[in-house]
Parts: C-alpha cells; structure tokens; sequence
C-alpha cells in the first residue's frame, strides 16, 4: 500500500480530509510505538510505505519497555497532541488500525494485537466492511 492510499483510506474511513487524516494517523502508530514491543513497531515499520515507518521508529517512545494501557487511554494520549482535534480521535484510531490491518502482513497485524488488550480488536471494522477500498473495476 503507498502513502497516498493509506492516508486516503484513513480519511475515508474517519470522514475527515486527508490533512487531518495523516496527522491521526502520524499520531495513532507514534502511539502505538509507545504499546507494543520495539520489534514489533520495527516489524511493522518495515511493511509501511516512506513516510509512515518513520511514525513507528520514532524515538519518542522507548526507554526500556513498553507502556501497558488499554484502548480509552489510547484514545486519550492520541487527542492530547495539540496538533489534532479531540472529537476526532476515537474515529481516527479506528480508521488507522483497520488500514494498518490492511497495509501489513496478517501475521505482522496479529503480532501486533497479541499485545494490546482485546478491546483494540473491537474497534478495527470487520474485515469486507467497506471502509477504505474501492471496489475493483
């Protein structure tokens, strides 16, 4: 998946443009930087196009482990950059995590949520929901 396509289907899928659209999603994987392990954040950077990977490489995140929070403090950490409206970030984690799970691998994506409680699995719209593809010609 290329940038433009991720960033398109984040704001498809959250209904905002693509502005807003690639600031949540810079702002949901430096979050979820901050989540998971520092192996899976490379995992699933090196499946990124340019310009996402970065977002979970970010050196922000780590000074030995890994933050253990569930999905409303997600939610919270992503709405408190000032960059970014608070009303949007519940949809906005929505929507990157269901493209995320499109953009990558479903070993990597699984990896991914094996450490983040279930919750997160709630909000990532079913597979075939629509969202962000277009149908095929």
């Amino acid at each position: 998946m290329e940038y433009e396509d991720f960033i398109n289907a984040v704001a498809l899928r959250a209904k905002v443009s693509t502005d807003q659209a690639a600031t949540l999603t810079r702002v949901t994987l430096e979050t979820l930087a901050n989540r998971i392990s520092a192996g899976q954040a490379e995992d699933l950077a090196y499946q990124l196009p340019d310009g996402l990977d970065a977002c979970l490489r970010t050196p922000l995140r780590r000074e030995h482990a890994t933050a253990s929070f569930g999905l409303e403090e997600f939610v919270e950490r992503v709405a408190d950059r000032p960059d970014l409206d608070r009303a949007l970030a519940g949809a906005g984690v929505r929507a990157v995590l269901t493209t995320l799970r499109e953009a990558v691998t479903r070993d990597e994506f699984e990896n991914a949520m094996a450490q983040l409680p279930n919750e997160f699995r709630q909000v990532i719209e079913p597979v075939g929901a629509g969202g962000g593809r277009r149908p095929g010609p």
